[in-house]
């Protein structure tokens, strides 16, 4: 089997548990170099990957010639400049979500690849997840009828500012639009395509410096789309309500790798990503009501099938397209926002 060398910059939470634990997990990589500066990130990233090198600076990563793939975890503001150096040394190259600040940029990195011929992909992990699974196959079992209203949440309690945030700290592509809204409006964009019409109302409920809640509703033809995330909220709501004309589909509770991974979990067979039967969904039609089985969530589906689109030319699990797609929404809802209206894509 042909393997991979990988370098990883930035290991944060993101570069540690969501990349680092998951493709350990997965044949065909090897992690050989890893960018921090922080001596107790350096110190964990040793302990986890013990034949890698620890670096200080990406410019290490993007001038060893043995790496094929670059993994890019760094704050949003460093994503298209890293990912462009990356792509014109040759690399093959993963971003963490959102793929870009701007529109401008993602577009531009979608040019760089297709000249340099390498693959560009973004980070989508919670198209994974067991509750989304779940949910793609009760819609496609098509026991609801037509769709005709969907709502989608990503809700905690957070009543403080964590310190040293960067996601907290006035920059471009902070807040809480562009990291949690980049899933949910991927998910959306993957359950029904790009909407016609865009509204955002988007706020800072705890008065900081950037936005820690949104409302974004996509309008389509006969299908209302309406995704919420808050920093506010103690009691929590459904993670998805799918309505149809024969019935409706109620789920709660977030996907368990997170949790896993955060406690130093390393995904393996057997029960990863299967959820306890208290979070299973409600499907309430005009036959029955029951309890849905959840799918299996798998976060290894992502590198397994980058594995394949750099090895063997298979399609890519989530494309620069759809990449740029979620920055598409997401800046027409800062823009609705600013106009206090609708605004068409």
């Amino acid at each position: 089997m042909q393997v991979l060398k990988v370098g990883i910059i930035g290991y944060g939470l993101s570069g540690r548990v969501f990349h680092g634990a998951v493709i350990k997990g997965v044949d065909g990589f090897e992690v050989t170099k890893i960018v921090t500066s922080d001596p107790v990130k350096k110190a964990q990233a040793l302990v986890d990957f013990q034949g890698a090198e620890v670096v200080a600076s990406a410019q290490e990563v993007m001038d060893d010639p043995q790496i094929d793939l670059v993994i890019v975890c760094t704050p949003n503001t460093s994503h298209k400049p890293l990912a462009e150096e990356a792509l014109r040394k040759g690399k093959h190259v993963v971003i963490e979500k959102p793929f870009t600040v701007t529109l401008e940029d993602a577009v531009e990195l979608m040019v760089v690849a297709k000249e340099m011929n390498k693959c560009l992909s973004v980070y989508q992990n919670r198209r994974f997840d067991s509750d989304f699974k779940t949910l793609k196959r009760v819609i496609n079992e098509n026991r609801l009828g037509r769709i005709v209203e969907f709502e989608s949440h990503f809700d905690r309690f957070r009543n403080q500012f964590k310190g040293n945030a960067w996601r907290e700290d006035a920059h471009p592509g902070s807040g809480t639009l562009y990291d949690l809204g980049s899933h949910l409006i991927d998910q959306a964009l993957c359950l029904f395509g790009l909407p016609n019409e865009v509204y955002g109302d988007i706020r800072s409920q705890r008065r900081g410096v950037v936005d820690d809640q949104f409302e974004v509703i996509l309008y389509y033809d006969e299908l209302k789309v309406t995704l919420k995330a808050g920093n506010l909220v103690k009691e929590p709501w459904p993670r998805y309500m799918l309505i149809g004309t024969e019935g409706t589909f109620v789920k709660y509770g977030l996907d368990i790798q997170e949790s896993a991974l955060r406690e130093g979990a390393i995904p393996s067979k057997g029960q990863w990503g299967q959820e306890p039967e208290p979070l299973y969904g409600i499907l309430n039609t005009l036959e029955s009501r029951e309890t849905v089985i959840s799918e299996k969530g798998d976060y290894r589906e992502y590198y397994q099938a980058i594995y394949e689109s750099i090895v063997n030319n298979a399609p890519l699990p989530v494309t620069a397209e759809e990449g740029a797609n979620v920055i598409k929404i997401i800046q027409a809802a800062i823009e609705s926002d600013r106009l206090k209206r609708r605004v068409e894509l």
